[in-house]
């Protein structure tokens, strides 16, 4: 009787069981996947604004017009911070001189002619105290600014409120998942995997720029400030 070698017998049986192992493995059968993404939001009211405040000022050459513009944004600055606003939320965001010229005589072909000068000084003011801002924009037109702009309305930490809409996206995520798997006649049978775009911090609600006249106060309404998440589920799916 003649016996095989050791090595030619152990080829035979990793021969012999690979393919049933490879076959065993392919047999697994895999459930279908739904993909689904939901939208959440949050709103809260503003605790902080920021606002834009410029002093424009005129005059016959650029030094008496800086100069004069000078003296009336040290005067509005002051103001500012006299009113309890941090130095850290004050910040000069514009400065031009441009020169004024006359306006151009009908069918003439002369070169324009500079009549002034327009010296313009903006500010950049972030009030923490909502309460107080229309109080402030109040002082900040009697210090000297004949120019406010745009007011944005925003919250100081946001953070509450993404968690709020991040929470939301993930329920209107599931809940159209199940609505489109009973429409299918599928049933969810777990969540494979989840993605968020992250929450959309909210963007500041701005109010239209204005002049800003004397008044004896000045009418303020912040409404509300929205936050928004978007979430991406896949669910494992079987038939009902």
């Amino acid at each position: 009787m003649k016996f095989l070698p050791a090595c030619l017998i152990a080829a035979s049986l990793m021969g012999a069981i690979a393919p049933v192992a490879a076959q065993d493995m392919s047999a697994v059968p895999r459930r279908p996947t739904l993909t689904v993404t939901g939208e959440g939001t949050a709103s809260g009211v503003p605790d902080m604004a920021s606002f834009s405040s410029a002093v424009v000022s005129e005059a016959k050459t650029a030094r008496e017009a800086l100069d004069a513009n000078s003296a009336a944004v040290a005067q509005m600055i002051a103001a500012i911070k006299g009113a309890g606003v941090e130095a850290r939320d004050v910040a000069t965001s514009g400065f031009s001189i441009q020169p004024q010229y006359a306006p151009p005589k009908k069918d003439s072909n002369e070169a324009p002619r500079i009549t002034g000068y327009e010296v313009r000084n903006t500010v950049s003011v972030r009030l923490r105290e909502l309460a107080r801002l229309g109080e402030l924009l109040d002082q900040v037109v009697t210090s000297g600014a004949n120019q406010i702009g745009g007011i944005a309305f925003d919250i100081a930490d946001p953070s509450a409120l993404e968690d709020k809409a991040r929470v939301a996206a993930v329920e209107d995520a599931r809940h159209r998942a199940e609505i489109m798997a009973a429409a299918a006649g599928q049933r969810l049978v777990r969540v494979l995997a989840v993605s968020a775009d992250g929450a959309i911090p909210p963007m500041p609600r701005m109010v239209a720029s204005t002049m800003m006249m004397k008044a004896d106060s000045v009418p303020v309404e912040a409404g509300e400030t929205e936050v928004r998440a978007n979430v991406t589920l896949v669910y494992e799916i079987e038939p009902r």
